[in-house]
């Protein structure tokens, strides 16, 4: 399968199903999600994927349970030739899935358990048993003796695999090929979970004042956006003052005061679907060295933005950005993520990685229906501001198409007096 020609503009249609309008076809999403797993897996020499990435585990079988099995390495899915996908899920999930995920045959969604993180040793048995059954699936499947791609894996899961005969191979790659190209539902999604950061944004415009702190604001934005729908508010970065410069990536409970200048970025998801959008604003006034900076990681942004479309190779956006040396950084690794980009999908970083560290000898080329971020950072000549600029742009036939509408063509200043 592939993904329809990308709309003309990024629109954002209402979150309820409904019988006047098309809106996000979930059944369509999954069907597409599964077809580009398979078509990936036949691609590649491998007979099977074993996924615990729990991304992975929701494009294979479009299963969820909540964040907070995120870090656990809990669940895992597998994907055998020809087969249809398996989902081992926490305990009573799994009888969850069987009454209410029909797409999911009843035999293929089971209760598992590996240990979470070694809480439960290794020696007691989980892993091998859980390696032993994976094994006879994949006999009776046919591919026993074919190499078998799996994402990630605690080092003792890695080895009870190896017991049992299995060769295992990287799978991440594959199942990245699978997710670079994004279907029109996922689309959608990409661009109604990036609307609730534009209403973000105007929320953080109107109390961004002297005297709140950056955790006071962040916690406003968090409120709103559960409110709105979001599943996972993963992070907001609330950077102000002299913490704009170096990036520290993070948020504290500095108080804001007059003339900061302050960066925000919302990493949060909407039916799974990540955002990664950074907004500054100066406070009550605003400085010509801190509209300089602005206006120099503007042009950066606009430089590579003016490049996309298909066909163009990566070193070529990467090639408009200053070098690490030019902007106050040693080399490329210590700036890495300041001019930056990102593939945006179920994870915060899929394809492409677009950065003078990696993309100048090892460029990728860009496709139609490719989802990524676009960032940059520059700092101010005062010696402690610093303006950060990030736009999510989908991949045209005609060239880019920006789904971050909240204004950033000028330093906006919030509240100005």
């Amino acid at each position: 399968m592939t993904t329809k020609q990308v709309p003309a503009r990024p629109h954002a249609p209402g979150r309820m199903s409904v019988d006047f309008e098309q809106r996000v076809d979930f059944d369509r999403l999954r069907e597409y999600r599964l077809a580009r797993s398979r078509e990936a897996l036949e691609r590649s020499e491998l007979g099977a994927l074993l996924c615990f990435d729990v991304n992975n585990v929701r494009y294979l079988t479009s299963t969820q349970i909540g964040e907070w099995v995120r870090d656990k390495v809990c669940r895992y899915a597998l994907l055998a030739s020809g087969g249809e996908p398996m989902i081992w899920d926490f305990g009573s999930a799994a009888k969850h899935h069987r009454l209410y995920a029909p797409w999911l045959a009843p035999e293929s969604s089971r209760a598992g358990m590996l240990g979470l993180r070694g809480s439960v040793a290794p020696d007691a048995g989980l892993m091998d048993a859980a390696a032993a059954e994976l094994k006879a699936l994949l006999d009776d499947a046919g591919v026993g003796d074919a190499p078998v791609g799996v994402d990630i894996a605690e080092v003792p899961m890695l080895r009870a695999l190896e017991r049992a005969g299995i060769d295992v191979r990287d799978g991440q790659q594959v199942m990245l090929d699978a997710r670079e190209i994004k279907s029109e539902d996922e689309l959608l999604l990409l661009t109604m979970s990036a609307a609730m950061v534009d209403g973000a944004y105007q929320l953080i415009s109107d109390i961004l004042k002297p005297g709140i702190r950056e955790n006071e604001v962040v916690a406003a934005a968090n409120d709103y956006l559960y409110r709105n729908g979001s599943d996972d508010v993963e992070a907001i970065n609330a950077v102000s003052g002299e913490r704009c410069s170096p990036h520290p990536h993070n948020f504290s409970d500095r108080l804001i005061r007059p003339g900061d200048q302050a960066f925000f970025d919302i990493i949060q998801s909407y039916n799974g679907y990540r955002t990664c959008y950074y907004r500054t604003f100066g406070v009550g006034r605003a400085t010509e060295p801190q509209r300089d900076a602005y206006k120099q990681a503007r042009e950066w942004i606009d430089s590579a933005i003016s490049l996309v479309r298909p066909g163009v190779s990566t070193d070529e956006l990467a090639r408009v950005w200053p070098r690490a040396e030019e902007f106050g950084f040693e080399n490329e690794m210590e700036a890495f993520g300041l001019q930056f980009g990102h593939g945006l999908g179920l994870a915060l970083h899929e394809r492409p990685i677009i950065s003078r560290l990696n993309s100048l000898e090892h460029p990728i080329e860009l496709k139609e229906g490719m989802v990524f971020a676009l960032e940059t950072y520059c700092p101010a000549s005062d010696g402690y501001s610093a303006a950060r600029i990030e736009e999510e742009l989908v991949v045209a036939a005609d060239g880019p198409r920006v789904i971050t509408l909240f204004p950033a063509d000028e330093l906006f200043v919030a509240n100005e007096y």
